[in-house]
């Protein structure tokens, strides 16, 4: 199969299973992988246990992280791989900044995000795996992560919410969202490919483009 997109990225809520289909895809058509790097922020685990206290340090940590990360990534080319996955993109800081900070926060972190935002290098499509909380949270559960044990459903609903608020304020790009809910791409064979036909295999203009598997 001939992959059309020179940048792809695979975005979802915590759970939708956006590492797991990246590092696949990656294996499968020789492409570059780019992975968030999030397990060593010291302020995850106090975020969790205390998110107003720690929101702030959180996020902007993760910001400072994202374009570290992103910036040096794309300043080299590997001339071996044929395009470049991500589980994630910049985008996300504001997402999520979005969901826990208020006020005079917010309004400071999104200004510098959006002066770092307009440097960095877009993705071709952007795949959104779409799962209900409640789903989710079984999925959170079976990793077993200690830290992620104190997320509710409430805080996802927002996180989601979060997601298309800023798909709709910024239309000037390819959005793919897949409900993945009635399928299991990780176990599933069949259920895999179905989702890789859907993503490499049609034909999808910028806005916002939905289908259900």
């Amino acid at each position: 199969m001939e992959v059309r997109y020179s940048y792809v990225v695979i975005e979802g809520n915590i759970g939708a299973g956006k590492t797991s289909l990246a590092s696949r895809i990656a294996d499968e058509y020789n492409a570059r992988l780019v992975l968030e790097q999030f397990a060593d922020n010291p302020f995850l685990p106090k975020f969790y246990k205390e998110p107003d206290k720690y929101a702030f340090q959180l996020e902007l940590s993760f910001l400072a992280g994202r374009y570290k990360q992103l910036n040096e990534e794309f300043g080299t080319r590997d001339m071996f791989k044929s395009f470049t996955v991500a589980d994630y993109y910049f985008m996300k800081s504001l997402v999520f900044a979005a969901t826990t900070l208020k006020g005079d926060e917010y309004n400071l972190y999104r200004q510098i995000f959006y002066i770092i935002y307009g440097q960095m290098p877009k993705p071709d499509i952007y795949v959104y795996l779409h799962q209900t909380p409640g789903r989710l949270l079984e999925n959170i559960g079976r990793r077993g992560r200690d830290y992620e044990k104190h997320i509710t459903a409430e805080y996802l609903q927002k996180i989601q919410e979060s997601y298309f608020s800023f798909f709709r304020q910024n239309p000037g790009a390819r959005y793919l969202i897949i409900d993945v809910n009635n399928i299991d791409f990780v176990e599933n064979e069949e259920h895999y490919r179905k989702l890789i036909e859907t993503i490499f295999c049609s034909q999808w203009g910028e806005g916002l483009n939905t289908v259900i598997l």
